[in-house]
């Protein structure tokens, strides 16, 4: 199964996060399948590749919590729905 997730990049006290497609039974910091976002939680940025989101999550990926946030607060499954209409 694979799983939308954060990888936590950066450094100390200073972290940003890819979001990745990832496999369920990978660590934090494992090899991902695809990068398809970025987070910035310290400058509230967010940069997200939209059809490579919409595609995994059409194939079953499941996002966490946190980054069905992220995904909520970008509008994304607005899009989505428009793109299903």
């Amino acid at each position: 199964m694979v799983k939308l997730r954060l990888k936590r990049c950066g450094r100390k006290q200073r972290a940003v996060y890819r979001i990745v497609a990832i496999d369920v039974r990978s660590r934090r910091e494992g090899r991902d399948l695809r990068k398809v976002g970025f987070y910035d939680p310290i400058k509230n940025q967010t940069c997200l590749n939209v059809p490579a989101i919409l595609y995994f999550l059409e194939k079953g990926a499941q996002p966490t919590r946190t980054v069905y946030d992220i995904l909520r607060n970008a509008e994304l499954f607005k899009e989505k729905e428009r793109t299903l209409s």
